[in-house]
């Protein structure tokens, strides 16, 4: 038996300028559970725009694998506070909790693994996405070098989407989705 268990704690001060292109491939946003860019003026209110804030996030996560069984799992929460912009000054903290969790079985040892995974947002007024997935990967050469996957889902109301992505910020539905990695 493997187990795992971690705490984790980050923060950074963010603003806007540090937001260069919402569309940027690997561009990481500041997003609200509904998957509104928190630097959208007058998203939070009329006349209120957040130039800068503080993130802060706490994480814990644990897993545990057994013979070809894992069952992985994170919990988090989020605060951001210390807003500064035009009509910040009344602005409550914002804070947002979530998890996911990975159920999975290796049906053919080192070549086919079988997995079921969901996780939710607790948003507060800015929503509760989530999603659920059914999905497969294949190891032709039985280690992690190249992998073949395969997985269904179904998303609610996503506070994600990039390009890299097969769905958009918002999107609720079902998504086949398969690709190939390669690790070198």
């Amino acid at each position: 038996m493997r187990t795992r268990l971690a705490i984790h704690y980050t923060h950074s001060i963010e603003d806007k300028q540090s937001q260069p292109n919402t569309d940027a491939f690997e561009n990481t946003q500041i997003r609200l559970a509904d998957g509104s860019v928190i630097f959208t003026p007058n998203l939070l209110g009329p006349g209120i725009s957040v130039q800068e804030l503080r993130y802060q996030m706490k994480d814990l996560d644990a897993g545990i694998k057994y013979r070809g069984l894992a069952l992985e799992g994170e919990y988090y929460w989020r605060r951001l506070d210390r807003f500064e912009g035009p009509g910040t000054a009344t602005l409550p903290n914002l804070y947002d909790r979530g998890f996911q969790l990975q159920a999975s079985a290796m049906a053919i040892p080192r070549k086919l693994q079988l997995y079921r995974a969901g996780s939710r947002i607790e948003g507060g007024q800015y929503g509760h996405p989530w999603d659920t997935r059914f999905g497969v990967n294949f190891f032709p050469w039985g280690n992690r070098v190249f992998r073949w996957n395969t997985q269904v889902m179904y998303v609610y109301k996503s506070p994600m989407g990039y390009t890299s992505l097969t769905y958009n910020v918002g999107s609720t539905g079902w998504i086949l989705n398969t690709d190939f990695e390669m690790a070198l």
